[in-house]
């Protein structure tokens, strides 16, 4: 059954990138967002000033989205089932059994694809993975989605500037995810395959760590 997975996988890879996977490959028409942050009590802010027709008020960096300052309650475990179109993948995490890594100290950074991207599988992949029997292939690829320590966009991009456009980022499935800037500004990651997926949504900071939410999966090698 473990051969038989790698196969879909694989397939799953040909396919993606036969098809150019538009709605993964494609980077964001917008900087990536961020948490918003916790409603204030109290005092209102001042209001905005206005600003002369045609002078433009400075604005954000392209792809470096402020960080939320809503403190974090809870681990990267807990918080999964809570994102918006995250549900597949905290289905897949409980299937691979890495609830408790993911609950546990770390830190971690998890780059999180969105329902949609699991969907770009070929048919009946993603009921194969979630098999008993393809625990251990199952969690290579979503550890192959985390990155030991909290890195925040900030912090990616830092790297990715002192590597002259590229960081390689070591996952938990011990293979590299490369990050680069996209054309919008957006934190582009390319996996083994050269499939590229993108983060739409930064830094949303949990107890152990950070998640960036991202608008495909990436795809480890598979022996």
């Amino acid at each position: 059954m473990t051969v038989k997975t790698n196969l879909m996988i694989a397939a799953a890879s040909s396919l993606l990138l036969a098809t150019g996977a538009t709605a993964q490959t494609a980077a964001p028409t917008a900087p990536p967002t961020a948490v918003p942050a916790a409603p204030q009590t109290g005092a209102p802010t001042a209001p905005t000033t206005a600003t002369a027709p045609g002078v433009a008020t400075a604005p954000q960096a392209a792809g470096a989205p402020a960080a939320s300052t809503a403190a974090a309650t809870t681990t990267i475990a807990a918080a999964l089932p809570t994102l918006q179109n995250r549900a597949t993948l905290a289905k897949l995490v409980t299937a691979a059994k890495l609830q408790t890594t993911l609950a546990g100290p770390g830190p971690y950074t998890l780059f999180a694809p969105s329902d949609e991207a699991f969907t770009r599988l070929p048919a009946g992949a993603l009921d194969t993975l979630q098999k008993p029997e393809s625990a251990p292939t199952l969690a290579k690829i979503i550890k192959y989605h985390v990155v030991a320590g909290a890195l925040t966009a900030d912090q990616l991009k830092a790297q990715i500037t002192a590597g002259g456009g590229k960081a390689t980022l070591t996952t938990l499935a011990g293979q590299p995810l490369i990050a680069s800037l996209g054309p919008n500004g957006n934190i582009e990651l390319t996996d083994t395959a050269g499939i590229k997926a993108y983060v739409d949504t930064a830094d949303i900071k949990e107890t152990n760590g950070v998640v960036h939410l991202t608008n495909g999966m990436s795809v480890p090698k598979l022996d």
